[in-house]
């Protein structure tokens, strides 16, 4: 069975979800919840988690969490886990009650925060179990918007902040940012994912990639590592294209002499392991246009299928990037 992919690192941001088995009500009362809810507080205490955003519902629930040591791992487990075997000791039950991996999704938090906390706090409205977020006593959003104290566990500031300088201006904006949308089709932004693991700008999903997936070694049990680890840039691959055609990297950069091959073997590779777009590439390559990418990709893949020896020369290439 695959495994997801985790990365952890002091001050990283997650959306977490956990769901129960077979879809069975992982709360039967209200005390149940509020159980839950003291044991999101000991966490916080145990393991030093900062909890942004919670939603209880009844098969499952919402956290948005922040890890200011790189142990969501364990947090999680102890949380699961604690109020599992509570919820089997009272009801008589024996087994496991949440699926077995929760699902973490690490975000970019000045992008993305504020977008999951609104989207966390309207699900009880989507499931129609209330009309309007404020009715629901099983999530943060009331205490997003001054109508009861936030419990000790819970951090608003961070979220707050961004919707005011003076506390009451900041419930209300709040309020709006929520409500104003709570009657119209809000998608799920952690549905929107890298390789569903990872959730912001290319500029911060680049950044993952470079700083805690480049040296990890490939893990069939994880397939989503292979796919995230990062690729060859264009200026490697013209570095050893330059190396294998004894040319100067310029001849291949710069527009020039037509049939230039060291320059379209180039543009090739880079078009078919970089991830770039040929209009990007193109500002690579002398600011040729995207369909001059695409030309030039076409032809050596044409002529590589009759040619062996050039064909032998690209896979060398990318072997060695």
């Amino acid at each position: 069975m695959a495994r997801p992919l985790r990365v952890e690192y002091p001050g990283a941001h997650y959306h977490v979800m956990s769901r129960s088995i077979r879809k069975e009500k992982i709360y039967k009362t209200p005390p149940d919840r509020e159980k839950f809810l003291s044991y999101l507080d000991k966490a916080t205490k145990l393991f030093s988690i900062s909890i942004h955003t919670y939603c209880l519902m009844d098969t499952h629930y919402h956290l948005l969490v922040e890890t200011p040591y790189a142990n969501l791992g364990p947090a999680m487990q102890w949380i699961n886990v604690s109020y599992a075997m509570f919820f089997n000791r009272r009801l008589g039950r024996h087994g496991h009650l949440f699926q077995g991996r929760y699902k973490a999704i690490l975000i970019e938090a000045d992008a993305y925060l504020k977008h999951l906390s609104r989207y966390i706090h309207l699900n009880p409205v989507r499931a129609k179990m209330v009309t309007r977020p404020g009715e629901y006593h099983w999530s943060s959003y009331c205490a997003y918007i001054g109508k009861k104290h936030a419990p000790e566990f819970l951090v608003t500031d961070k979220l707050l902040k961004q919707f005011g300088h003076r506390r009451k201006e900041a419930f209300q904006n709040y309020r709006n940012f929520v409500e104003n949308a709570y009657d119209t089709e809000i998608e799920d932004p952690s549905l929107q994912p890298v390789e569903g693991f990872l959730l912001g700008t290319g500029d911060f999903v680049n950044w993952v990639k470079a700083n805690f997936l480049a040296d990890k070694e490939d893990d069939k049990e994880i397939p989503q590592l292979k796919k995230l680890k990062p690729r060859a840039t264009v200026d490697s691959i013209i570095q050893h294209v330059a190396k294998e055609f004894d040319c100067n990297a310029d001849s291949i950069t710069v527009k020039g002499r037509k049939r230039n091959k060291a320059r379209e073997v180039a543009i090739y590779v880079a078009k078919n392991t970089t991830g770039i777009s040929c209009s990007r590439l193109g500002q690579h390559f002398g600011e040729i246009s995207g369909a001059a990418i695409s030309t030039m990709s076409k032809r050596i893949e044409k002529e590589k299928e009759q040619n062996k020896e050039l064909n032998r020369l690209i896979e060398k290439i990318k072997t060695n990037i």
